[in-house]
Formats: structure tokens, C-alpha cells, sequence
């Protein structure tokens, strides 16, 4: 099963996606995260968010940093987009991890070029876990490691 979901995000917001249950038992894997400007040509956007397994203490607003080096990170993903879009198309870049995981995720938000919202759409394939898959994932989660 396909779950989705979809919002906007404010530079240097945060959300939560809740997707925790009581006993672990449902896991998720990333299969697709995808952002869009809200009102294409407006500004200039560099639009980077990325998806967490921990809550973030901050979320830039400016300078944001993608660091493959963070075991909490699930995807990033980079939107860039012009007000002239003739000569400076829209332009995506998204990365995401196959791993399985139980608990909720965080998404965050970062402009580098101003202080423009994007909306992101994401989807996670559901499966159920057995007992040991459940234990690890959630131990992957509380350590921060995958």
C-alpha cells in the first residue's frame, strides 16, 4: 500500500509526519519526494528540504547544508527556480534512502535565495514488519543510525 502526503512548508519550517504505532509493526520506505514552487516565477528560489528520522534542534532559513554524513537523514531533496524561467528553467534534484523505518519522520525547509515557501509530496510504500523488524527499525530510530 501507497500512503501520501502533501503540504507547504515556510523557510526554516519543520513538520512532523506522524507514523508511529503502538507496536512497530508498519514500516515505510521512501518511493517518491517531490517539491514545487508555489507560484512558479514569483522569485528566485533554492529550495532545499530534507526528511529526518530525529527532530531537528533548528532549521536555517538561509545557507541550508545537506550532509550524507547524517545518519538521520532520509532524503534531500533541491529545487531551484528563476524569474526568468526562459533562460533559467525550474530544476529538481532528489536523493533518498531504500531503508525501512516505524517511526515518525520530520520534514524540513530551507530557501537559500530568499524566503519563499515550497509545497512537497511525498509517498511511502507500507509493509508490515515482523517482530525482529520492528525491534531493529526502532532501534535504528532512537540511535540515529541506519
Amino acid at each position: 500500500m501507497i500512503k501520501t502526503f502533501r503540504g507547504q512548508l515556510a523557510d526554516g519550517e519543520q513538520e512532523t509526519i506522524r507514523l508511529s504505532t503502538v507496536r512497530g509493526q508498519i514500516g515505510y520506505r521512501i518511493v517518491k519526494f517531490q517539491l514545487m514552487c508555489v507560484q512558479p516565477g514569483l522569485g528566485n528560489q533554492e529550495s532545499i528540504a530534507q526528511l529526518f528520522t530525529n527532530e531537528q534542534a533548528t532549521v536555517p532559513t538561509s545557507a541550508g547544508i545537506v550532509d550524507f554524513d547524517n545518519s538521520e537523514l532520509l532524503a534531500a531533496a533541491i529545487f531551484t527556480a528563476s524569474t526568468n524561467q526562459k533562460t533559467d528553467p525550474e530544476d529538481l534534484a532528489v536523493i533518498f534512502d531504500h531503508v525501512k523505518f516505524n517511526q515518525d519522520i520530520y520534514i524540513t525547509h530551507t530557501d537559500n535565495e530568499g524566503a519563499l515557501p515550497i509545497n512537497y509530496y511525498l509517498e511511502l510504500e507500507q509493509t508490515k514488519l515482523d517482530i525482529n523488524e520492528a525491534t531493529v527499525a526502532t532501534m535504528k530510530d532512537m540511535r540515529g543510525t541506519n
